[in-house]
């Protein structure tokens, strides 16, 4: 557990650990440079229990953080923990009795519920929360994949092998969860979803998902691109972007300089659109995926109502998501 100006609401959260069903756990906690009491309180429940091991972090921001905490861990399996959030009290218990039927080679990963301490959640998260939660309940972790991240930070487990074989921390790329997903999925490990909530997110202003740069375009459209040419990626097969609006012209432009002008496709619904030529490109009504042989096809249409008929569409056509589709926003 990476920590770093979290007093508020720290001791919350420890008591949320040393309140876990399960009891053979230890908590690494490293302190960034913080400059309110996170040190003190820190201390304070080192001395309370045993279990929980205190480090300070010798390079500033999350992920040296992190790598510090991790080569510290001494346990057979890995959690991560997010300093100003809660556990539920059976978090552990139910993650350790999910993965231990399977073991090495399986990621065991969870719901998630937002909260705040005033006010309401904002929209954009919940409709975060009701996907992740979807996500966990189905196992469709990979299939999804390129939406956004589909695996939090804090609601996974994983054997300590198998998170070195994936580079457990050492990669230094933001937003770390995502990237981190990326690498279960190029590695082949598989992810089973459990259909709980096991983690109490808190939604504040100060949240590094708010405030960094690193996650202010949160469609993250350079790091999906550079998996899906590593993982998914069949240069003999005609690309298709579905989707005219911004999402549709940000990924175009990214998309040109790494496609045959001849292998690129983009189609949408739109017929003040279609018949156009938009950055050298002719807009194509969707039916014209039907003319193209075995089309790879990147759908970055993000309204809700739209993204379901868009899927019962492809699934009528005979289009089977991973292999011919992938939802891109």
């Amino acid at each position: 557990m990476a920590v770093k100006d979290t007093a508020p609401y720290l001791e919350e959260c420890l008591d949320s650990i040393l309140a876990q069903t399960y009891t053979n756990w230890e908590l690494i906690a490293v302190n960034d440079h913080s400059t309110d009491r996170t040190p003190e309180i820190l201390r304070e429940y080192e001395q309370k229990d045993e279990r929980v091991r205190v480090f300070d972090s010798h390079k500033p921001r999350l992920i040296p953080t992190l790598q510090v905490g991790y080569a510290q861990a001494r346990g057979e399996l890995i959690n991560r923990m997010d300093s100003d959030d809660r556990m539920p009290a059976k978090k552990l218990e139910v993650l350790v009795n999910a993965w231990l039927p399977h073991g090495k080679g399986t990621i065991i990963a969870g719901g998630t519920e937002h909260f705040v301490e005033e006010g309401e959640v904002g929209d954009g998260f919940l409709r975060y929360e009701r996907w992740l939660n979807h996500v966990a309940r189905t196992s469709t972790h990979y299939q999804e994949i390129y939406k956004e991240c589909v695996i939090p930070s804090h609601c996974w487990i994983i054997h300590r092998d198998d998170f070195d074989s994936v580079g457990a921390f050492d990669p230094v790329v933001y937003p770390e969860d995502y990237d981190l997903c990326f690498r279960f999925y190029q590695n082949g490990l598989r992810v089973i979803g459990v259909d709980k909530v096991l983690h109490y997110w808190r939604d504040r202003s100060q949240r590094i998902s708010r405030t960094w740069e690193e996650y202010k375009d949160n469609r993250y459209f350079e790091l999906k691109l550079r998996y899906f040419y590593e993982l998914d990626r069949d240069s003999r097969r005609p690309l298709v972007i579905w989707g005219a609006g911004r999402n549709g012209k940000d990924l175009i432009r990214l998309l040109q300089p790494r496609e045959k002008e001849s292998q690129l496709h983009w189609v949408c619904d739109n017929d003040r659109k279609i018949g156009k030529d938009i950055y050298g490109i002719r807009m194509e009504g969707c039916d014209a995926i039907l003319s193209l042989d075995r089309p790879q096809i990147l759908i970055v249409v993000s309204a809700p109502d739209d993204v379901a008929e868009i899927r019962q569409q492809l699934i009528a056509w005979g289009k089977q998501p991973v292999t011919d589709y992938w939802f891109f926003v």
